[in-house]
């Protein structure tokens, strides 16, 4: 599995590494959303953890460019808000996870779920 972490805090993006480096054959790694933008389009990995507080392009408006151009991209929000608000626009963004900061066991967990031989969020979560 290929991963992008798209986090502009270098000891959080570490921690993310450190935890997913059993989980990935390569881990693709920035600190904004235009640079997110220019790894994926070049690297097309297989899930992108965006932030949403990034410098210059934010993790949602990240996120929507990459959907519009690749609909098939798995981005999960890895973000300190827990706000209904904000989930929502991740969602509409395009995003198909959303975890907060303090539950980063949720990364590997959905990672896990989906990296099953279905591949599918729904159907993981249907067992």
């Amino acid at each position: 599995m290929k991963l992008l972490i798209a986090e502009d805090h270098d000891g959080t993006r570490g921690l993310i590494k450190r935890m997913l480096a059993d989980f990935a054959s390569e881990i693709y790694e920035c600190r904004d959303g235009a640079e997110a933008l220019a790894i994926y389009s070049t690297r097309q990995p297989d899930w992108v953890l965006m932030d949403i507080q990034l410098v210059g392009l934010n993790g949602l408006a990240a996120t929507r460019q990459i959907i519009a151009a690749w609909p098939q991209a798995k981005i999960m929000i890895v973000t300190d808000y827990d706000d209904d608000e904000l989930r929502e626009a991740a969602q509409q963004a395009g995003a198909c996870e959303y975890v907060t900061k303090e539950n980063l066991l949720d990364v590997c967990r959905i990672l896990l779920r989906v990296d099953q031989p279905t591949g599918s969020i729904a159907e993981a979560e249907a067992d």
